[in-house]
């Protein structure tokens, strides 16, 4: 083990007398359920009989992505059960929300472990999966390690390695190695971060694609839609998804700068955390909140969607939304969100996050740039509200580039299902020290 593992490790073991108050305050602030601490302790183990292939995706984005790689995993394996680990509320929220009917028994969800040495022996021991894939970005050195002692094959699945975090890792090369080669698969989202992840040490590592771009279109309750639609009949209805703080006051400021021109404007702000609700509503003065039982009625000019999982409706219901994260530095959330649904496409300068799908959408007409500013955002949403074949160009051509690589479940899932062991011979795995 590296020199920078071991002191992770122990650093990590030190700590672990003084996190469980860490997670009581995390839960204090919502941002853990009280009732299921132990999880994060490595306790809570249910495992089902046969099989079990176990994903780690660490929030939101992560577990959206998987959504629709696990109808295939589980055709492709009768009798395998599948283990989800988050470590945020809202995902496992979402995860429970968005799992189809028929696949929702086959699938557990459970909190991860925090990366103490100690932890993740135990909820490993308990659950003993098969074998295992991590989503994305989040690499947790203790866990890997704790895996590789129990010879539980693993994948790096959707690899993402920014150029930022690449440099970050290239100070620390030997626990970059050491971490990255735990890995018996790695499949990056695009050539760039498969290059960033093999220079690190990454092996054997291949690109073959983007899963946020195979991910199903986000649902809406026909019922509360049919009844927005009514609410917002004949007004411009324009969206803010996903935003952060710094955010909203720039899109109330916009609102401002458009409304004289626009009788009936409304403006939906649909924030990243709908916790911070009250708090926008505070800063905005004259808002209203879904959360607190207010609907965007005639009277209503800025309306704020502070609920879980309902953002579907809302990319349904506006001519035109731009996209959270991207007019502060936070690097965006998803543009292919609103491009599966027909809704035109704004994004500020800030969409490093998703750099791969922000350039095929500008290659193909897909999505309008603009800069940080209200008056700028403004101009922007004029223009889609000026022009509804403007919009709908726009909108086209984003789900063309949405639409791509619709069969990268079924690739993904056929470079993961090896890992499992064959269905003649015993499943499970056996408890080791490490």
């Amino acid at each position: 083990m590296s020199v920078a593992g071991l002191l992770w490790r122990g650093a990590a073991t030190l700590a672990a007398p003084l996190l469980p108050l860490y997670l009581r305050s995390r839960a204090e602030r919502g941002k853990e359920i009280a009732e299921r601490l132990p999880e994060r302790h490595g306790d809570g183990a249910a495992r089902p009989p046969g099989p079990l292939f176990w994903f780690h995706a660490a929030s939101v984005g992560e577990t959206l992505s998987i959504l629709p790689l696990l109808p295939v995993m589980l055709r492709g394996r009768p009798g395998l059960h599948v283990l989800v680990t988050t470590g945020t509320v809202t995902s496992a929220t979402l995860l429970a929300q968005r799992l189809p009917a028929d696949v929702a028994p086959r699938v557990l969800h459970r909190f991860v472990p925090l990366d103490v040495p100690a932890w993740a022996r135990r909820f490993l021991d308990a659950w003993r999966p098969d074998a295992g894939a991590f989503v994305e970005s989040e690499l947790w050195p203790n866990l890997l390690a704790a895996a590789a002692a129990r010879r539980i094959p693993m994948a790096l699945v959707n690899g993402r390695m920014s150029v930022r975090s690449a440099r970050r890792w290239g100070w620390l090369p030997a626990l970059a190695r050491q971490t990255l080669s735990r890995f018996d698969v790695i499949l990056a989202q695009s050539p760039g971060d498969a290059e960033r992840l093999a220079a690190l040490g990454g092996r054997p590592v291949s690109a073959p694609g983007n899963l946020k771009f195979a991910a199903d279109p986000l649902p809406a309750d026909p019922a509360a839609l049919a009844a927005l639609r009514a609410l917002t009949a004949g007004r411009p209805v324009w969206l803010a998804a996903s935003t952060h703080p710094g955010e909203e006051a720039m899109i109330a400021t916009a609102h401002r700068i458009l409304a004289p021109a626009r009788p009936g404007l409304l403006t939906i702000i649909v924030p990243r955390h709908p916790e911070r609700g009250p708090a926008i509503a505070a800063e905005l003065g004259t808002a209203s909140r879904r959360a607190a039982g207010a609907e965007p009625g005639p009277d209503a000019t800025i309306h704020i969607a502070d609920t879980l999982g309902e953002l579907g409706l809302f990319y349904r219901l506006a001519d035109a939304a731009v996209i959270g994260g991207s007019l502060v530095p936070h690097g965006g959330q998803n543009p292919l969100e609103p491009a599966r649904l027909g809704c035109p496409i704004l994004a500020g300068p800030h969409m490093h996050n998703f750099a791969e799908i922000v350039g095929a959408l500008e290659a193909a007409g897909g999505i309008r740039r603009l800069a940080a500013s209200p008056a700028a955002l403004a101009d922007a949403v004029d223009a889609v509200l000026s022009s509804p074949d403007y919009g709908r160009s726009m909108a086209g051509a984003a789900a063309l580039v949405a639409a791509q690589q619709a069969e990268l479940p079924e690739r993904v899932a056929a470079a993961l299902l090896p890992l499992l062991p064959a269905q003649d011979t015993e499943e499970g795995r056996v408890t080791v020290e490490a």
